[in-house]
C-alpha cells in the first residue's frame, strides 16, 4: 500500500512540474542568412554587371527584376514562420547583392514591407561589383556600430620570372614575394553591433572567396577568412568577454574544411564550446544529410551561422542559442529535369530564387 501511494505521488508530482515547464514563455526571435544569387538591378553601373542588363547575356528586364525580387520577398517573410514564432526573421544577413539600391527594393516589396527593415550596407572591392549586407527589424534591433572589414588576401603572380634564390638574395627574400603578390579583391567582412530587444549583440556577414581555380588552390584564402573572423572575435573579447557574437554566410566551404575548423575554430559539439570558442550547429546538420545547396549530385552546407558560448548557455534571462535550420520549402525547389531537387534557381524560362537555401537559428529568452 505504501509502494503504491508512493508511485502516486510520484505521478502527481510529475505532472505538476511538467505543466509549470508548459507555462513557461519564451520570446522568440529567428536569425537567417540567404545568398539572394546575382540581386542586380537593370541600371548600368560602374561595376560588372554588363550581363544582368536589358542588354546582357541574362536579357534581365525590369518584370524579370521584380519577380526576383517578389520572389526572395516571399521566401525572406517566411523563414523562421511557425506554430512557436508568427513573425519574419528580425536579422537577415545576405550576399550577392549589387548595391543598397536593390535592397532598398527588396524590404518595400508587398510581403516584407510591414516588417519595416532597415539596411546595413557597404560597397566592397568585390571584382564581380557584388556585396554583403545585413537587413534588420527596427522594432527589434537597432545599430550602435557598424563597420565593413577589409579581407585582404593576395595570391602569388605565377608569370613573375622565377629566379634562383642565392645566399645573398635570401635577406630580401620578403621583398621579393611581396613584390610577386597580387591582391584577390573579395567581399569585406560586416561587422555590426546593436541592441536586440535592449540586448547588445555582434554580427558578423560573411562571403568567403569562392572556389574559382580549384578548391584546394582556393582554399587558402577562405583560410585567411577564417582566421579575420576569429581576429574580430578576440577584438570584441577584449572590450566585452562575455559579448555575444553571430557569425554567418555563405562560406564556400564545408564545416569540416580547415576554414571553419581551424581559421575560426569552430566546434562541432556545445559541450567541447569553452569561453571564447564559437559552437557551429551546422556541422552535425550535415553530418545528417542536410544541405543549402547541390554541385555534381552532391549536397553541402556553405551557408552556416555561428554563435558564440554567452549564446548556449543554460540560463535563458538572456538571448540564447535554441536550434537551427535549412529553410527548403517545396515551391524553392526544381522539381523535374537533371536538377530535380536542388534549389530552384533564375533559368531561361523561369525566375527562381536563388542556387542556395537559406539558414536560419532561433534565439529564445524565457519572457518575464
Amino acid at each position: 500500500m505504501k509502494i503504491r501511494n508512493f508511485f502516486t505521488l510520484l505521478f502527481l508530482l510529475s505532472l505538476t512540474i511538467g505543466a509549470n515547464a508548459q507555462a513557461k514563455k519564451f520570446a522568440i526571435h529567428t536569425v537567417a542568412f540567404y545568398n539572394f544569387e546575382n540581386l542586380f538591378d537593370t541600371i548600368n553601373n560602374p561595376n560588372n554587371d554588363e550581363e544582368w542588363l536589358p542588354s546582357g547575356a541574362q536579357n534581365w528586364t525590369g518584370t524579370k527584376y521584380k519577380q526576383k525580387l517578389h520572389n526572395l520577398g516571399r521566401v525572406l517573410s517566411q523563414i523562421g514562420t511557425g506554430d512557436n514564432n508568427k513573425n519574419s526573421p528580425v536579422l537577415i544577413g545576405g550576399c550577392e547583392i549589387e548595391n543598397r539600391g536593390v535592397l532598398e527594393d527588396l524590404v518595400k516589396d508587398p510581403q516584407l514591407a510591414n516588417s519595416d527593415y532597415g539596411i546595413v550596407h557597404f560597397d566592397s572591392p568585390d571584382k564581380r561589383g557584388i556585396d554583403v549586407a545585413l537587413l534588420y527589424q527596427k522594432k527589434h534591433f537597432q545599430p550602435t556600430s557598424y563597420v565593413n572589414v577589409p579581407l585582404l588576401i593576395y595570391k602569388k603572380d605565377t608569370k613573375a620570372k622565377e629566379e634562383k634564390e642565392t645566399e645573398e638574395d635570401k635577406a630580401d627574400k620578403d621583398k621579393i614575394e611581396v613584390a610577386k603578390d597580387k591582391r584577390v579583391y573579395t567581399r569585406d567582412i560586416l561587422l555590426v553591433t546593436g541592441l536586440l530587444d535592449g540586448e547588445e549583440v555582434n554580427v558578423m556577414v560573411n562571403h568567403w572567396p569562392s572556389r574559382s581555380g580549384g578548391e584546394k588552390k582556393s582554399s587558402p584564402f577562405r583560410e585567411a577568412a577564417g582566421r579575420m573572423n576569429r581576429k574580430i572575435m578576440d577584438s570584441i573579447y577584449k572590450i566585452n568577454p562575455n559579448a555575444k557574437i553571430i557569425s554567418m554566410g555563405d562560406l564556400n566551404d564545408g564545416s569540416y574544411n580547415k576554414s571553419v575548423k581551424e581559421g575560426i575554430g569552430a566546434k562541432l559539439k556545445k559541450s567541447e564550446v569553452e569561453q571564447f570558442d564559437i559552437y557551429n550547429p551546422f556541422e552535425q546538420m550535415a553530418k545528417d544529410g542536410n544541405a543549402s545547396l547541390f554541385y555534381r549530385d552532391a549536397g553541402d552546407i556553405f551557408d552556416q551561422i555561428m554563435v558564440s558560448e554567452s549564446l548556449i548557455r543554460t540560463d535563458f534571462s538572456s538571448f540564447r542559442y535554441w536550434k537551427a535550420g535549412v529553410y527548403n520549402k517545396p515551391f524553392m525547389i526544381t522539381t523535374v529535369g537533371q536538377y530535380k531537387g536542388y534549389p530552384l534557381r533564375h533559368g531561361n524560362n523561369e525566375i527562381g530564387f536563388s542556387d542556395h537555401f537559406p539558414v536560419y537559428i532561433y534565439l529564445i529568452k524565457e519572457a518575464k
